[in-house]
């Protein structure tokens, strides 16, 4: 009996940290890991609804000295979140399957808008990550002393680090770890809200009165034009509250059948939370004439005037600030959850390094997850944690990416003359399109200087290397592509119709026999079949053809793809075996689906080597004139790492060359 390589020790403290491996023959595997609406509220919802901790707080400090207009920006900011919202409904019903941003762009405006779209939308996510742990810090140290204010940065670090392993467990196991800390947030500021303005009725004509006299004071001062640019800045500066909209469309895949209709009642929960909260908080704010206090948030000054002096006051400001904080924790997971998700995208697109879509053996997007908590630690050491920073790095690639969707459905439904309901749809669309460029446009002038060119130079910077990972794929295709070609022409493998297969040559157990790894039918796998048998004539008497079906993002959606990729997989090396029976070799096949193809194809291996004595492990590999650092960065070594553990059980490995000329794919 051979033994494969025995676990590492830090493979087993993986195991314990994580978790076991998701059994993929379990037929309820995508139910038990599916959000219903209510956990896809709490899991992707709360970055919209966290951003009340924000975003009102940065516009009512927009206005100034003119806080009589608060009124006015609570009422349009609740508009434009319920605008918001609807028109990313819309966009559900025509993209059930999701992607967001991303993959509405790309598929309505073309490949570059979708790669600039892809492009804002991962560096959002990273910043959604860093402002949301940023934020959280803030509130949280503003119920501890003063002197503890040093401990922030690592305990917001530390908050990083404990998402990253909450992640890699799995999208179910982080929310339902969270959900407490998410109905604590919606029980405490609906108390701090509704007693807010209840509490405040009497007072309620002093504040009308005072609310009109400040109209006055600003029509004779700077007249309506200059109350205009106000209200249209602090709004446009408030744009934080807006954030995390669009990440329940890009979150379809992990939600409960029907995916669509769980999406849109999930974004009518957080459209009509954050609508209430946002301008409630807002409101609140004017009511009580509250003024900005250095080192506290403004939510942590509404608290104490509004519970301070109830019995158990001090208790309930702390509990009401906590959850705040820890909602803040629970907003991050959008970042972990969407982020990893838009680089599975981009990765199937090839915008990214492949590896970027595959699935951990947990069916995590655990590469992307890593990732993301790398980067926002680098954006949270380089602001020093300051939220008014984060948010204007943050709110720039928000509007950008919002803009570029809703441009696209505009041009979407422009087109479908004729179509019921087309005339509202353009509305939609055309409305929230002016609303979203108008804060793009005066975020990006007002703070250009103060960070935002920084959003901007990032996300170029992202898009070009994008470009070149692509750029670097297809040239390499394009070499493969055209080997293909050129087998078409080899005797003996024109028309590769299994229909006119002759009589199958019998296995001999006993003769020499090549254990071929394939992936799909193609260039690649027919070289690697016709330089074996080249290089060593006659030599062997039956080929194991052995491919891994690898579950990545694009695959694990629920359903029947798990059955389809299977089948798929097995197709593959049913064709394979037919292509070497055609040329006279006996040939079987066998084939597995999992997440890790190393481990998969190591136990196939095995299991031939113990059926065929003294098989010999094979693999095509692609060759590069000159190696470069980014190639083991973009191609996989999965044939070395599986050489090294058939080693250890003495299997023999053979890796054949499939060269790519420096100049044609790099």
């Amino acid at each position: 009996m051979i033994d494969p390589l025995p676990p590492t020790l830090a493979s087993r403290l993986r195991r314990r940290l994580l978790g076991a491996p998701r059994d993929l023959h379990d037929q309820r595997l995508f139910h038990r890991l599916s959000l219903v609406p209510f956990l896809a509220w709490v899991g992707l919802g709360a970055d919209g609804l966290s951003s009340s901790a924000y975003g009102p707080e940065e516009a009512f400090r927009s206005l100034g000295e003119h806080r009589y207009l608060a009124v006015l920006l609570a009422a349009i900011m609740a508009g434009t979140v319920l605008l918001i919202s609807a028109a990313y409904r819309r966009i559900i019903e025509e993209f059930p399957t999701g992607g967001g941003g991303y993959v509405v762009a790309s598929r309505l405006l073309g490949a570059r808008a979708g790669l600039v779209s892809g492009a804002a939308l991962v560096v959002d996510y990273v910043l959604t990550i860093a402002i949301s742990l940023a934020a959280a810090g803030d509130a949280l140290f503003s119920v501890l002393p003063a002197g503890a204010g040093a401990a922030r940065l690592p305990v917001v670090f530390g908050l990083v680090g404990l998402l990253v392993v909450l992640n890699l467990r799995g999208v179910r196991e982080s929310v339902l770890t969270l959900l407490p800390v998410f109905l604590v947030f919606l029980l405490s500021h609906a108390v701090l809200i509704g007693a807010g303005v209840v509490g405040h009725l009497p007072e309620l004509g002093a504040t009308v009165q005072e609310t009109g006299e400040g109209f006055s004071r600003g029509v004779a001062t700077i007249g309506w034009g200059g109350m205009l640019l106000v209200l249209v800045r602090a709004y446009s500066l408030g744009g934080g509250t807006y954030t995390g909209i669009e990440a329940v469309s890009n979150g379809l895949p992990i939600m409960r059948e029907p995916k669509a209709e769980t999406g849109k009642r999930t974004m009518v929960y957080m459209g009509l939370s954050l609508a209430i909260t946002a301008s409630g908080l807002l409101a609140c704010y004017l009511l009580w004439r509250l003024e900005p206090v250095e080192g506290r948030t403004m939510n942590a000054v509404l608290a104490d005037r509004v519970m301070g002096g109830w019995p158990l006051g001090g208790a309930l400001v702390a509990t009401t600030l906590l959850a705040e904080a820890l909602l803040l924790v629970v907003a991050a997971q959008a970042g972990f959850l969407d982020g990893p998700r838009v680089l599975g995208n981009m990765a199937l697109d090839s915008w990214v390094p492949h590896r970027f879509a595959a699935l951990s053996d947990r069916l995590t997007t655990q590469n992307g997850i890593v990732l993301m908590g790398i980067a926002a630690c680098g954006a949270i050491l380089y602001t020093g944690g300051d939220v008014g920073h984060l948010v204007v790095l943050y709110a720039i690639n928000v509007f950008l990416t919002f803009s570029l969707s809703m441009a696209a459905m505009l041009r979407l439904w422009w087109r479908r003359a004729g179509e019921a309901g087309r005339g509202r749809r353009l509305a939609l669309f055309g409305t929230t399109l002016v609303l979203c460029l108008t804060i793009l446009a005066i975020t990006v002038l007002e703070k250009f200087g103060s960070g935002g060119w920084l959003t901007l130079a990032v996300t170029s910077l992202v898009a070009g290397a994008c470009g070149l990972v692509r750029r670097h794929y297809r040239r390499a295709e394009a070499t493969v592509d055209r080997l293909y070609r050129e087998l078409e022409s080899v005797p003996g493998l024109e028309p590769l119709d299994d229909s006119r297969v002759g009589p199958e040559p019998p296995l001999d157990l006993r003769a020499p026999t090549a254990v071929l790894l394939v992936e799909k039918f193609g260039g690649i796998g027919i070289h690697t079949v016709l330089n074996l048998l080249r290089t060593f004539p006659g030599h062997f008497g039956n080929l194991v053809f052995v491919s891994i079906g690898v579950i990545d993002s694009g695959d694990f959606k629920g359903g029947d793809t798990l059955d389809d990729l299977r089948r798929r997989t097995e197709d593959t090396v049913a064709r394979y075996a037919a292509l070497a029976r055609r040329l006279g070799v006996a040939a079987t096949s066998k084939s597995a689906v999992g997440t890790e193809v190393v481990t998969e194809a190591e136990r196939l291996c095995l299991e031939a080597r113990r059926e065929f004595a003294g098989a010999v492990v094979v693999a095509g590999k692609l060759v590069f004139e000159v190696e470069r650092w980014w190639h083991a960065l973009l191609h996989a070594g999965t044939a070395r790492a599986l050489q090294r553990r058939l080693q250890w059980a003495g299997i023999p490995m053979l890796t054949l060359p499939i060269r790519v000329g420096e100049r044609s794919a790099t």
